[in-house]
């Protein structure tokens, strides 16, 4: 019998809620206000000069009315460290073999190929190509991530970027890029891609986690939800009294190795194309384990209707006017759902257990064809034991699939193995969505193109994700939005927590209009066109000084050279 893990008058979403507010006050305290104050916090945390440029970039990010906090740009460090692993010359060799690709000659740049989503990223780099050094680089334009390095060749790499840290005496320090004009390539570099008769996905994305990280030789292939293995209790081990307290944590498969059998993407994603072999390719998202560098997905910077509800479209300010429903709307993507497998994926997961009717039936055994229930007793549950759960989710959620996408599929919305089970629902368009305040998010085939606008809505978005994305470090989970456990196991309380029983518990609707309200106020200061802008200019130049073959010595000094000489 598990122990209840709080009591009747406290509930651990107020401790989360606490402590990640107070975690974005911190940030805040951290931003920067001069260039000097920026360079001195890039060395701090670096180890480093910041790149050639560098003074340029502030003041773009300064006159574009940015927040400049050096910790909102950790992602791109993760991200291009190991490349300091190769030489520079190989780096740029390798950049130089792929494509599609974004070149950038003589402050100009061109796309070299071509495909989906490559002319918007060429835009978005155009509008600051005429900062950019010479560079080569290489687009993922698949919706799944595609680069796994093995844990042994990461490890190394990172080792030298680590050893190649230092503040380079002033004098030593060059700020001039390399010209790449006139290199020419004696070999061309063909990366090795690895489709689905070679192997399963799972071992080879697992080959990206640690040697003594719990997945690593881990082979769950499917889970029976009537007897599950005992990894379906990760959520507890690393969550705070079941609920979601480490996001990356929880978004790491690497560490919760049960994830192989409850995602898409590693029981058989649409498409597989992976490398093990190292260069820099940059794509809208990723799995914690894959190496490809993180750039705003197309998507946002297009800012397609289909995604945001078009311009100004964010939903009314009038919180008590909107619906009070968990509101979800999608097709079932997230990959080739066979009928012998459709029961791991994670749409169906969610969708299956936020239906009433289904929760009446999983009662009766505590489970479901594909889902478990939590224990009530540990979270306390009124609803839940009292068996009133499956009216509180008939009254507050509104969830459904607008198409079963069968696989093989010929088109029809239904599907006869999962028609059983699920109801085709009608579409809506995202700008009706903004009318309920709670909008779920979830993976789909990879990252959701509908996270930045729900973030930026009048509504509070509650997400599960498995995929990061490049403004993951700024936006906070408890103060910006709603953080659900993979497994789903703690979306019950969740809906408990905002709608209370219906009895003696009230619900905590002011609370989830605060953070919907702070989450929408932060994303218009951080998730803005021009964000993503400051993002992508600071990214290519750390790109280009880890290509560049005076890399070692090359930095921005200006500040240090002032101070030494006496001016200010």
């Amino acid at each position: 019998m598990l122990i209840r893990p709080f009591s009747l008058f406290s509930h651990p979403i107020n401790d989360l809620i606490t402590s990640a507010n107070e975690h974005w006050r911190s940030l805040l305290q951290k931003e920067t206000h001069t260039l000097a104050a920026a360079a001195d916090q890039y060395r701090s945390r670096r180890g480093r000069h910041p790149p050639p440029g560098f003074a340029e970039w502030f003041e773009f990010a300064k006159s574009h009315d940015s927040i400049v906090v050096e910790e909102f740009f950790d992602q791109i460090h993760h991200d291009l460290n190991p490349f300091w692993g190769l030489e520079p010359r190989e780096v740029r060799r390798r950049a130089r073999g792929y494509e599609p690709r974004i070149e950038v000659r003589d402050h100009k740049v061109k796309l070299v190929g071509g495909g989906v989503w490559t002319d918007i990223w060429l835009d978005l780099v155009k509008t600051v190509e005429k900062y950019l050094p010479d560079l080569d680089m290489p687009i993922n334009q698949m919706d799944e991530s595609r680069m796994v390095i093995p844990w042994g060749a990461i490890n190394s790499f990172i080792d030298k970027e680590q050893a190649s840290r230092g503040l380079t005496e002033t004098d030593k320090t060059v700020s001039e890029y390399m010209s790449l004009s006139n290199e020419v390539d004696e070999e061309r570099f063909e990366p090795r891609f690895l489709g689905p008769a070679d192997s399963s996905v799972w071992e080879m994305t697992r080959l990206g986690c640690a040697l003594d990280s719990p997945s690593r030789d881990s082979f769950i292939p499917h889970i029976d939800f009537a007897n599950p293995p005992p990894e379906m209790d990760n959520y507890l081990r690393l969550g705070y009294k079941g609920y979601v307290k480490n996001w990356t944590q929880t978004m790491d498969p690497c560490i919760r190795p049960e994830l192989q059998a409850l995602h898409g993407t590693f029981i058989e994603p649409v498409s597989v194309s992976t490398t093990h072999d190292a260069f820099p390719l940059f794509g809208g998202s990723k799995l914690p384990m894959n190496n490809e560098v993180l750039i705003p997905p197309a998507m946002y910077w297009a800012d397609n209707k289909l995604y945001s509800g078009g311009d100004n479209e964010h939903g009314d300010d009038n919180w008590d006017a909107k619906k009070d429903f968990f509101l979800w709307r999608g097709s079932a993507t997230g990959g080739r759902s066979k009928e012998e497998t459709w029961t791991g994926f994670q749409r169906h997961r969610l969708i299956s257990m936020l239906n009433g009717t289904s929760v009446e039936a999983a009662e009766q055994t505590r489970h479901f064809a594909n889902f478990l229930l939590p224990d009530y007793d540990y979270y306390n549950l009124a609803t839940g034991k009292d068996g009133h759960l499956p009216e509180l989710l008939k009254n507050h959620t509104d969830v459904g699939f607008v198409h079963l996408l069968c696989f093989p599929g010929d088109g029809d919305p239904h599907c006869p193995y999962t028609d059983p089970y699920f109801a085709v629902t009608p579409g809506m368009p995202m700008k009706e969505q903004y009318a309920y305040k709670y909008l779920l998010d979830l993976d789909g085939n990879s990252f959701s193109g509908r996270y930045r606008s729900f973030l930026r809505s009048t509504s509070l978005p509650i997400k599960s994700a498995i995929y990061k994305e490049w403004h993951d470090s700024r936006i906070i989970p408890w103060a910006h939005f709603v953080p659900i456990d993979p497994t789903f196991m703690d979306i019950y309380g969740i809906i408990e927590y905002f709608f209370g029983d219906g009895k003696d518990r009230k619900g905590h609707d002011s609370v989830a209009r605060k953070m919907a309200f702070d989450g929408k106020a932060w994303a218009e200061r951080v998730l803005r066109r021009e964000d993503m802008q400051i993002y992508v200019y600071r990214l290519l130049l750390e790109y280009a000084r880890l290509s560049d073959d005076r890399r070692d010595i090359l930095g921005y000094v200006q500040d240090r050279f002032e101070e030494e000489s006496g001016y200010s």
